[in-house]
């Protein structure tokens, strides 16, 4: 479908969105997840488990005389297995809007799912939650890493926030892992650019770069840094979430992996009803809506939890 044609309901009537638009969701979802930003992508398959190879440690070359036996490698592979979760979303439309101007509801849809998705992602990635506090999708996750360490304990004249991060990178690298970015919650963005050496001069000049529309926004200790909210958990505009203290997770992102499904499937009703948050039910035909059911799949395995670090803010969360 050329994509200056109009966009009507009628052309979603196989279940799926036209590629032309899961496309690019699928797409804007992947630069809006810090997660996704950092870690490796790798097929996924939506009917069945994907073995996903996780790199234990460099393969292991020597040199080795003329006829002599060759050296076997002391690296290792380790598999795991990845299987597709569903992550959905519901979304009550005006039925004069959904009827009248298809074309823009799909422009603002192209908008707003990316950043559902990716934020549903990053929280079962992260904390394994749900946006709703439940056990999420995944069985590994990053948070159950063992290291952890609490931001603003270093005095100034010891280094201050610097010496924090440093010494949560030293957790990583002395387990013998490389150290290859940081997921950061939108909250230490503030501190990193306060931070300050015992002259007062800013520490940290490079942590944003001014105009990319995506998670990845720049560097830190020299290493990729990307954004999310739910790195801490608190959402913005959303009640229910709370802060849970969390500020960052940096690490070795060779030991993380992830999946995209092929397509978003769409599922349209004039007659269904829901519940909203406050548990009130509604009725789509009797208030004129349109039901927009939107799902996707994706998926996420990591190799040792321990090749990760969290950091911390003190008195905050658990």
């Amino acid at each position: 479908m050329p994509a200056t044609e109009p966009i009507l309901l009628s052309d979603v009537n196989e279940n799926l969105l036209p590629r032309t638009l899961a496309g690019p969701i699928f797409e804007k979802s992947v630069e809006q997840s810090a997660v996704m930003a950092l870690a490796r992508r790798a097929p996924l398959s939506i009917d069945a488990n994907t073995s996903i190879p996780i790199p234990l440690d460099v393969p292991t070359a020597d040199w080795v005389g003329q006829g002599a036996r060759k050296p076997l490698s002391s690296g290792g592979i380790d598999v795991k297995q990845m299987s597709p979760k569903k992550v959905a979303v519901l979304v009550p439309v005006s039925e004069e809007v959904a009827m009248t101007n298809a074309g823009g509801l799909w422009t603002q849809l192209q908008k707003d799912l990316p950043t559902a998705f990716a934020r549903a992602f990053d929280a079962a990635a992260i904390h394994g939650k749900s946006m709703k506090g439940a056990a999420g999708p995944f069985p590994e996750y990053l948070t159950q890493t063992t290291n952890s360490l609490e931001l603003d304990t270093a005095t100034t004249e010891q280094g201050g926030l610097w010496k924090d991060l440093v010494d949560g990178m030293a957790l990583v690298i002395d387990d013998d892992w490389d150290y290859t970015g940081t997921v950061a919650d939108n909250r230490l963005k503030p501190k990193l650019m306060l931070a300050v050496d015992a002259n007062g001069r800013p520490i940290f000049v490079d942590t944003a770069t001014p105009g990319m529309d995506m998670a990845l926004a720049g560097t830190l200790m020299g290493e990729p840094l990307a954004y999310s909210r739910a790195v801490s958990g608190k959402q913005r505009r959303q009640s229910a979430s709370t802060d849970s203290g969390l500020r960052a997770v940096g690490g070795d992102w060779s030991q993380a992996a992830f999946g995209v499904g092929m397509d978003i499937t769409v599922r349209i009703s004039k007659e269904a009803t829901y519940v909203d948050e406050e548990g009130g039910v509604h009725s789509a035909f009797q208030e004129n809506l349109v039901l927009l059911l939107a799902e996707a799949y994706y998926g996420y395995v990591q190799g040792d939890a321990d090749a990760f670090v969290t950091y911390t803010a003190a008195g905050v969360g658990s």
